[in-house]
């Protein structure tokens, strides 16, 4: 048995408000803590979206009512809400900026809105991009001439892993993030599901992408699972949303990973823990740990998870490192397959109460 500090999820979706058929704050926060995660960022991108003051408190109303671990809220960026956004940050985890196709109805065209938005949110509070390739490349450069950190989500290609690796040699202030699911497969390996079950933005790569990854895992600043729930019904249609569930399975494709040789303890912790910590100004959890037995092998299936959307892409896959007990600031939050923090036990960490 091992003990890991709480770990960090720094994107994540819970479909509250708008889409609690597939996933809410108390399920999907159950889901986090049985995946080892005592901290999630929740992004933007529900029904409706959260870019003011009235969206943001509805969804952090839901979120104290459900949330059962420690939590922080990211605020979209929109063509017509910079001046109202930058008013929000002291209450949100980060500003999102969608500025490639995904899920849901936020997205920015323009690099004029990019640069207004990066000019008017505080430098200290964080900012991060849904950007790929050359919109990627057109957000670095408007995050250096504005003088700001930038944080890049879902890094899926040998392109966009070494333009950050030379912006950061240049010393440009870009982090990083990769999903389990595009460091661990490529656009082959998954053929098995149906088609709908392997949409998922951005696509899965191809093979020398996915080296690519693991060749600057140095430069990767973080894992993010991106759990994005959607029903089965709904990713068998003839219309099926991006996104896979992926808080259960993470930490053990990440300790398979270190299993095998490919990624150190010291890394995975760094990717998990002390880099988003650092980037999203995030506050400590006092008596907070992850007991594993990190020998352990299991089979992934979608009956005994927790989350809502009831299907995996991982189904049958065996992972390596069972999460045992979580303690969450004193208390057992989750012990041996039980979720024991009752809805509303998580702490917004970026209000008044979460900050103490």
């Amino acid at each position: 048995m091992i003990k890991l500090p709480g770990l960090i999820d720094p994107h994540v979706h819970l479909r509250e408000p708008g889409g609690t058929h597939k996933e809410d704050f108390s399920t999907g926060t159950a889901a986090a803590l049985a995946g080892g995660f005592t901290i999630v960022l929740t992004m933007p991108n529900t029904t409706p979206p959260l870019t003011d003051s009235q969206s943001l408190s509805t969804a952090k109303t839901a979120a104290r009512a459900g949330a059962r671990c420690d939590y922080g809220l990211y605020l979209g960026a929109g063509t017509n809400n910079t001046a109202g956004a930058a008013g929000l940050a002291e209450s949100v985890c980060g500003l999102k900026m969608y500025l490639d196709a995904t899920f849901g109805p936020l997205r920015m065209d323009d690099v004029q809105s990019i640069r207004r938005h990066l000019e008017a949110w505080p430098k200290h509070c964080a900012a991060a991009a849904h950007a790929e390739s050359r919109s990627m490349a057109a957000a670095i450069l408007a995050a250096q001439l504005t003088g700001r950190p930038l944080h890049i989500c879902h890094v899926s290609l040998k392109e966009e892993i070494e333009l950050i690796r030379d912006a950061k040699e240049q010393g440009f202030k870009v982090t990083c993030e990769v999903t389990p699911h595009h460091l661990f497969f490529s656009r082959d390996d998954l053929t098995h599901l149906p088609p709908g079950r392997r949409e998922v933005r951005p696509v899965l790569a191809e093979k020398q992408d996915r080296q690519a990854l693991w060749e600057n895992i140095d430069v990767i600043d973080c894992f993010a699972t991106d759990h994005a729930p959607h029903t089965a019904e709904e990713k068998d249609s003839d219309s099926p949303p991006p996104g896979f569930p992926g808080l259960e399975t993470a930490l053990g494709l990440y300790l398979s990973a270190v299993a095998d040789g490919r990624l150190t303890m010291d890394q995975l912790l760094e990717k998990t823990s002390a880099n988003p910590r650092r980037i999203f100004h995030l506050p400590g959890q006092r008596d907070t740990r992850v007991e594993v037995d990190e020998n352990e092998t299991w089979e992934v299936h979608a009956q005994n998870l927790h989350t809502r959307c009831g299907w995996t892409p991982y189904e049958g896959l065996q992972l390596r490192g069972k999460v045992r007990r979580v303690v969450l600031r004193g208390e057992t939050a989750y012990e041996d397959g039980a979720v024991l923090a009752v809805p509303g036990y998580g702490n917004d960490l970026f209000s008044s109460k979460g900050r103490v």
